[in-house]
């Protein structure tokens, strides 16, 4: 018997259950997979065998579909490091055997930076033992867009989407006043400033949009900022401001960091937010005008009312992808898109090793950005277009999207 184990981790996006979901509707038709199961809360979930039989609960398509409209993470989600197999080889000794117990030989894992890196350490964990009876593939899943080894990242089109129609909106609401008056909007992105650049698709229907839009990227000064509010307010009364919540300084350190603590997640990152607050005062304090912050915070990870037809699919298409290559007998891949073309829009699915991903941040290239570092330029707007293409026809119950709901009480119905 060879069962397929699948498991989701990190941050939720839109489209994350849509990889699942091309997962498991390609294993349901592969006459080399036998069972189909689920673990909750990702590779925490795998070591404490809280399994689920997904063909239970993905009984038909009426279930699939509702699955892919379904924001976040059916299985759950964790932050869970693995130490290198050398550093704990216990650990890795358990996984081998609660996978061989569950007569698992794939394990597809969904998920961004951290989770390739879970991808990498348990395939050369394998390798070095020869243990060649388990295969392992990873998904990529992040709204940050910033994993190496991928043109882009399922879930960040339709973050990108919602970014785009949100700072679209706040346009129109801002500018029925006669008031003068500037609004900060703060979108997320640590080190990667690939959403906050998303902002300037608000423009592309003849909207303004942002004036400003200011990513992590490039180094943040105060002063150079209040310079660019003057030269904005001496010709627009009022209008928008759109920045990653990770700007940071000259030195390196998060602007944030003058209202943040110094705690660090599982992963040593920093909790950050606030940057649009300094900024808010700032203006306030300096330029002496009416100022508001929208922080668009956790709403711009899972809007899935609004996800990208094109996100949906390309979720899906590697979650197969990432089934085929261990059916193909390869070790530790990751799924990932090649982009052949943007106008018209053409990408194939292929792989790369999970080494190439794991821990590395693909940040906005420089060429993207504007000479004067506070606007992004049209080969961003090529870059981006494509990915916020499409609308699926989004299934309402009593007035709101219906999802697919996994009671986690049927963990662990499998140990």
């Amino acid at each position: 018997m060879k069962n397929l184990l699948i498991a989701q981790s990190g941050g939720p996006t839109a489209v994350i259950n849509s990889s699942l979901a091309g997962v498991a509707e390609a294993a349901c038709v592969s006459s080399r997979v036998d069972g189909i199961l689920g673990a909750f809360y990702g590779i925490q979930g795998v070591l404490n065998e809280r399994f689920v039989d997904l063909k239970k609960v993905l009984k038909s398509s009426k279930e699939s579909s509702l699955l892919c409209q379904t924001p976040a993470s059916l299985l759950g989600s964790c932050r869970y490091s693995l130490k290198p197999w050398r550093e704990n080889e216990e650990e890795y000794e358990k996984l081998v055997g609660i996978l061989r117990k569950h007569h698992i030989s794939y394990f597809i894992y969904i998920g961004g930076n951290d989770s390739m890196d879970t991808v990498f350490k348990m395939s050369e964990y394998l390798k070095e033992k020869e243990i060649e009876d388990i295969l392992i593939a990873g998904v990529p899943k992040t709204i940050d867009n910033d994993l190496e080894g991928t043109d882009h990242c399922p879930g960040f089109g339709s973050a990108a989407k919602y970014v785009a129609a949100t700072v679209a909106e706040l346009e129109r609401d801002i500018s029925v006043y006669p008031v003068p008056g500037v609004t900060i909007v703060e979108i997320m992105g640590r080190n990667a400033g690939w959403l906050a650049a998303a902002s300037a698709l608000s423009r592309i229907n003849g909207g303004p949009g942002p004036e400003l839009i200011y990513l992590c990227e490039t180094s943040f000064s105060m002063e150079r900022f209040l310079v660019d509010m003057k030269r904005v307010m001496a010709r627009k009364k009022s209008f928008l401001i759109a920045v990653s919540e990770g700007l940071k300084d000259e030195y390196g350190c998060y602007i944030s960091e003058q209202v943040q603590t110094a705690q660090t997640d599982a992963f040593g990152h920093k909790y950050i937010s606030g940057a649009g607050k300094i900024l808010e005062n700032l203006i306030r304090s300096r330029l002496d005008c009416k100022v508001r912050t929208v922080e668009l915070n956790l709403m711009q990870r899972c809007a899935a009312h609004i996800a990208s037809e094109t996100d949906l699919k390309e979720a899906w298409m590697l979650g197969g992808k990432a089934l085929q290559c261990v059916l193909d007998g390869k070790n530790g891949e990751m799924a990932s898109i090649r982009r052949l073309s943007s106008d018209p829009y053409i990408v194939e699915y292929t792989s790369v090793y999970s080494g190439e991903a794991a821990n590395r941040e693909k940040k906005v290239p420089g060429e993207m950005i504007s000479g004067s570092g506070c606007d992004v330029n049209e080969k961003m707007i090529e870059y981006l277009r494509p990915l916020i293409q499409g609308e699926r026809s989004v299934k309402y119950e009593n007035g709101i999207p219906a999802h697919l709901i996994l009671e986690e009480s049927l963990a662990g119905s499998m140990a």
